[in-house]
């Protein structure tokens, strides 16, 4: 039996190992503080207990400090493997701790690994738990089976991802950029399609806006008396969903779906009673923007509609930026990390994998404006940030046999 094949043996005989693995750190809940979190310390300290006699050659942490957690920082942790040949290119995988909150309709507990047929549910299961978890079992199986992979392999867990990624890859570039090298390889196992056929290497840029209305309070027997923040708030935000899907109209099918999008997403609760006009309403959008669109310029146009709109309809907007990432310089399809990772999925999942785009935001487009061409993959359901998050099973024991050949290559 070849290397390659008692290793994927290896990893076909951890699956319980992997799901118990997978239901002690997803138990443990990584918010950010913008979140109404603690941070990814608890969970990433979890981590490193459990892989802490794998045989890495080097742990490293490079923590970037933040007053807003009781720990005082945000963790990135490496695990390294040194590589048995010189000369080339060290591979890193990029997976982020960090989860969303789990939010409502739930059907179980969301900390709490559960089993339904043949997929796991949990919050994180899939964002981004499935890119720790097959990593780091891919890893270990290749250490275990075929010794020591041909190239340097680090593995790193960043924090901070579903916010921005401040405190996470920024921060690992602004001040460790000496560990990274413009011919290095970087995958960040974060976006993929449910047959495993995406290769991600373009994203869009993201708006991220909170819209303040102010207008006046008054009892809602009387709104001629006031000026209703909420009916305007309404009335403006479905008004720029038209015109801005008008505005920014420009197709391109690498992309899915292949425009801009607008959403309306997030209402913070204005008067606690029915009966009083609101005088302050608090909305948000998400915009995902076509990389050939300056971000910056629709958000003049924006603001400058606001305007124009509260004039006519006397309410004054305050319109803020939560996020805004201008869309990175695209991976080329012909990048060696592209091929790299349709060659693996080739021989795992007999899938022809082809580079694509999303309108999502991972680590990868942070590394690309760095300098650093990324590819993103993963054998996903498309359902993060949902209820019930899921992951099938066979989709952990597939990645990590991706991942293991890509790391033996």
């Amino acid at each position: 039996m070849s290397i390659v094949d008692k290793v994927l043996k290896r990893i076909d005989g951890s699956r319980d190992e992997m799901i118990e693995f997978a239901s002690d750190i997803f138990s443990i809940p990584a918010i950010a503080p913008q979140s109404g979190g603690d941070g990814e310390m608890k969970k990433v300290q979890r981590i490193l207990e459990l892989v802490g006699d794998w045989g890495f050659d080097e742990v490293l942490w490079y923590n970037a400090p933040d007053n807003r957690v009781p720990e005082g920082e945000r963790p990135n942790l490496l695990l390294k493997v040194k590589g048995s040949k010189e000369g080339l290119e060290p591979l890193w995988v990029f997976a982020h701790t960090n989860v969303v909150p789990p939010g409502d309709k739930w059907t179980s507990d969301p900390w709490k690994l559960r089993i339904e047929g043949e997929r796991m549910i949990c919050r994180g299961v899939e964002d981004n738990g499935q890119a720790i978890v097959c990593s780091l079992f891919a890893l270990r199986a290749v250490l275990e089976e075929g010794g020591r992979p041909k190239r340097d392999i680090n593995i790193m867990l960043v924090a901070d991802e579903e916010v921005g990624s401040e405190k996470g890859i920024t921060y690992l570039l602004d001040h460790h950029g000496e560990l990274f090298g413009k011919d290095h390889l970087f995958l960040v196992p974060d976006a993929g399609e449910a047959d495993g056929s995406m290769i991600e290497v373009a994203e869009k840029s993201i708006v991220w806006l909170r819209i303040k209305t102010i207008g006046k309070t008054v009892h809602a027997s009387m709104p001629d008396k006031g000026i209703n923040a909420n009916l305007a708030a309404m009335r403006f935000l479905t008004m720029m969903y038209d015109e801005l899907h008008d505005r920014y109209p420009d197709r391109e099918d690498l992309f899915d779906p292949p425009i801009s999008t607008f959403e309306p997403t997030r209402r913070e609760a204005n008067v606690p009673n029915v009966n009083s006009i609101p005088g302050e309403d608090i909305s948000y959008y998400d915009c995902r923007i076509m990389p050939q669109y300056d971000p910056y310029e629709v958000l003049d146009h924006i603001r400058k509609r606001a305007n124009d709109f509260g004039a006519k309809h006397h309410v004054r907007f305050e319109i803020t930026t939560e996020q805004m990432e201008r869309a990175a310089p695209p991976t080329s399809a012909d990048h060696p990390i592209v091929k790299m990772i349709a060659r693996a999925v080739k021989e795992v999942y007999g899938v022809e994998a082809t580079a694509q785009g999303i309108g999502g935001g991972t680590c990868a487009a942070v590394l690309r404006r760095a300098g650093y061409p990324s590819a993103v993959w993963g054998k996903m359901e498309d359902c993060a940030h949902m209820p019930d998050e899921f992951a099938p099973i066979e989709n952990y024991i597939g990645d990590a046999k991706v991942f293991a050949r890509i790391f033996m290559s």
